[in-house]
């Protein structure tokens, strides 16, 4: 390793080597050396040069509860492992502010005559090196300031030293071997090496840090909090569903720092740049370039894996990944969104997840989405590469983006796009962002990165052509300037409930600001679409789907067309037919149900009905993944050449399973906890499951229901131990032969233990050391 480790401050000029090997455990203890050393190299290493009165240290205690309350890190699992027999706890603290150690030693610490240094290398560099900062070494003098390493010694008790040290808050989050090097100024030294490695992370509480988020309160729910909602289902019916994210749990930060150095193959340096950190994990989350996190799959077999609708939260991906470093079977977006902000915020990113509803997959970069119709109104797959999700799910993480500097929004800090799902490539890779929200919102598409992209999936136009013939000129059927981004929703902080980000995204449909924007990123836009698009007039004959906003899988449903003459003056007679389909929810993989024609004469200012009423038996056998239809209409009015076309989605609603307590949920005490579903089908359900998990629970929960009658109750009961008190969640998933894709979950509050009121521990805000921490 040369001199790469030669200590800056000092000018000593000399190598530090590892001769150290201690033993495992919290604490870290001086052990025999290493067997592939000689015992002449280790005498070489380690002799002192005033007949053996270097100072040695014994023993290192990490100052696990102190750090841990300090660095908000106390609850990840890795902090509390030497709990389990035969595991030992590794050091969990953030960059830009100290953590302590206490150290020690066969005698008292004498800086007239001993000098104290550290060495941090990042864990798996091949070749680490002091000049790009994956290795370096620094005295124990002070702690400098927020962006230089720094130790400095706060109090000597006997031979018991305790030192701050200090990460700069730029300082690479990963992993770091760390040595200590004690030296007699006279000459003479000896090396402590660390047994495990210490975990450094970014600190969203450091206002030095590029991820600082200045509202504690805000941090609570983007940083510390464990489980999360993401809202799927349709815009006209929202449905949310609980996930847990478990950042804190066992493996999940080592495999979130394996999926940055391993899978998106960050470098050592530049893993605390947060920019790259999240726009490497937008390719990482997702497998088709780098077998990354989760496989994707959006067909209805699901043979050899989980089918996206079965899991309940990122943990048990994260640690299937970790054991076996294969991308886990399978994902959709929201699977790929949650195992995302589960890996932010375990590595101190803050994150959430973003549901976008009628959300546009533009593959022209035309800010439109293009849909092709026949003659007779049926849409034709084999042409349209553009599709409507019902819903779409990314994540938005926080940081500052000096590197754009002010737009005339100002600056393009704070939350921005990072999308994992695997929908186009952006620079020869499946990945998406980091995009800054303000940016899409002012219709800016040339920023980096990605941002014409996400500015299509909220405010893209549909445009719906008719196509006649290989040798037959496109018609302009029909515009939709509204029907893209609705409801742009994230789980409101501190509550259980939808918050509603729509406005930070765009401003208000039908606004002047709105089209201003929108006609600024088409005039950007390379698209033979967009252009023609700019040029084109429409008629305004308008169609209107009444759809009840509360069909419960099981019943009939009912589809209502509103077919308006908008002319004060003229009459119409209107022809055309009805397609009531099902779909995926990403607009693709559509099935007829059936087809209704029908033709209306229209007086000027009138409005005709074209209604139909759906069976139960006609839809069941037909339905895919999520229970999505689509119902779409192209008439043509005679004695004219216009053709007008229009579509909505919208999906069946699934019963919620109900979670309760026999009891109040109190922290380490035994409560009961009963999970029921009321049957919805008039049918039975055979060979169920309830899959549960939740605060606490180290591993999915499983209960088999054989039989279901139609009308009854499938119910299962079992013992909960809640593990502290504070807010904690409960989420299942029931699936059988006849229906899946149903949950429910349980926000609660765990209630202290007396003992724990009388003799609580109050965390501490986490605050930047001070430099009067720090003793001469």
């Amino acid at each position: 390793m040369g001199n790469i480790f030669s200590c800056c401050k000092c000018k000593c000029g000399s190598s530090f080597k590892k001769c150290w090997s201690p033993n495992e455990g919290k604490s870290a203890d001086i052990s025999l050396p290493p067997a592939h050393l000689s015992a002449n190299s280790i005498d070489q290493l380690d002799s002192p040069g005033d007949g053996g009165d270097v100072l040695t240290v014994r023993h290192v205690d990490l100052c696990l509860e102190q750090n841990g309350t300090d660095h908000r890190t106390r609850r990840f699992e890795l902090m509390q492992r030497d709990a389990v027999p035969g595991e030992s706890a590794q050091l969990v603290v953030r960059r830009g502010q100290a953590f302590r150690l206490k150290i020690a030693c066969h005698r008292p610490f004498d800086r007239s005559r001993d000098s104290l240094s550290f060495a941090f290398t990042i864990h798996d560099e091949t070749r680490p090196g002091h000049t790009h900062g994956s290795a370096l070494k620094f005295r124990e003098t002070d702690l400098g300031d927020v962006h230089e390493w720094g130790a400095a010694v706060s109090k000597i008790s006997g031979d018991i030293l305790e030192v701050l040290v200090k990460a700069p808050a730029s300082a690479p989050v990963t992993f770091w071997r760390v040595d200590i090097d004690t030296r007699l100024n006279s000459g003479g030294s000896r090396v402590f090496t660390f047994r495990h490695p210490i975990a450094i992370l970014f600190n969203p509480w450091c206002p030095d840090d590029d991820v600082y988020m200045p509202d504690t309160h805000l941090l609570e729910e983007y940083v510390l909090s464990d489980a999360t909602l993401i809202w799927r289902g349709s815009y006209n019916r929202l449905r949310p569903s609980v996930w847990k994210l478990g950042q804190f749990d066992r493996y999940v930060l080592e495999c979130a720092l394996l999926v940055i150095a391993e899978v998106g193959k960050v470098s050592g340096i530049h893993r605390g740049n947060a920019i790259r950190v999240s726009r490497a994990l937008s390719a990482a989350v997702n497998s088709p370039d780098d077998d990354g996190v989760v496989l994707g799959n959006w067909s209805e077999d699901f043979s050899g894996g989980t089918a996206p609708t079965k899991w309940v939260g990122s943990v048990e991906i994260l640690q299937k990944f970790y054991k076996k470093r294969k991308p886990v079977k399978f994902g959709q977006c929201w699977i790929f969104a949650g195992v995302l902000t589960t890996i932010a915020r375990a590595l101190g990113i803050p994150s959430r997840i973003i549901t976008n509803y009628a959300s546009a997959h533009d593959t022209h970069s035309s800010m439109t989405v293009d849909y092709f119709v026949n003659e007779e109104g049926k849409v034709m797959e084999e042409l349209n590469s553009d599709s409507i999700w019902n819903y779409h799910v990314w994540n938005e993480v926080w940081m500052d983006r000096s590197d754009l500097g002010y737009g005339a929004a100002g600056s393009y800090g704070g939350w921005q796009v990072v999308d994992a799902t695997p929908q186009e490539l952006s620079d020869q890779m499946y990945r998406c962002g980091p995009t800054p929200v303000k940016a899409v919102k002012m219709g800016e598409i040339t920023k980096p990165y990605d941002c014409d992209f996400v500015y299509s999936e909220v405010n893209a136009d549909k445009l719906f052509w008719r196509y006649a013939g290989v040798n037959q000129p496109l018609k302009l059927i029909r515009k939709d300037t509204l029907g893209i981004g609705h409801f742009i929703s994230t789980k409101a902080v501190g509550e259980w409930k939808r918050e509603d980000i729509t406005k930070s995204y765009k401003f208000d449909e039908k606004s002047n600001e709105e089209r201003a924007t929108m006609l600024k990123a088409l005039r950007q836009a390379n698209s033979v679409y967009s252009r023609y698009y700019l040029n084109e007039d429409f008629n305004d004959v308008h169609f209107n789907f009444e759809l009840r906003d509360d069909i419960v899988i099981g019943q009939n449903f009912t589809v209502v067309l509103e077919v308006t003459n908008r002319s004060t003056s003229k009459s119409h007679r209107v022809e055309g037919s009805l397609h009531i389909d099902t779909v995926l929810y990403t607009g693709k993989n559509r099935e007829q149900i059936k087809v209704v024609h029908f033709e209306r004469e229209l007086k000027p200012g009138a409005t005709e009905i074209v209604r139909d009423e759906v069976q139960f038996s006609e839809y069941y056998g037909k339905l895919l993944d999520q229970s999505a239809f689509n119902i779409s209409c192209l008439a043509s009015v005679k004695d004219t050449d216009y053709d007008y076309f229009a579509q909505d989605d919208f999906r069946v609603r699934k019963p919620d399973i109900k979670i309760s307590f026999q009891g109040t949920p109190v922290s380490r005490e035994t409560v009961s906890v009963i999970i029921r579903l009321k049957n919805p089908l008039p049918m039975p359900l055979k060979k169920g499951v309830f899959h549960v998990e939740g605060t606490g629970l180290d591993g999915a929960l499983e209960f088999k229901i054989a039989e279901v009658p139609v009308d009854g109750t499938a119910a299962a009961t079992f013992k909960y131990i809640p593990p502290f008190a504070g807010r904690g969640t409960l989420a299942a998933k029931f699936t059988s032969k006849e229906l899946d894709d149903v949950d429910g979950f349980l926000a609660f509050e765990i209630q202290p233990r007396p003992e724990d009121l009388i003799n609580g521990h109050h965390p501490r805000m986490n605050e930047v050391v001070a430099r009067r921490d720090v003793i001469p």
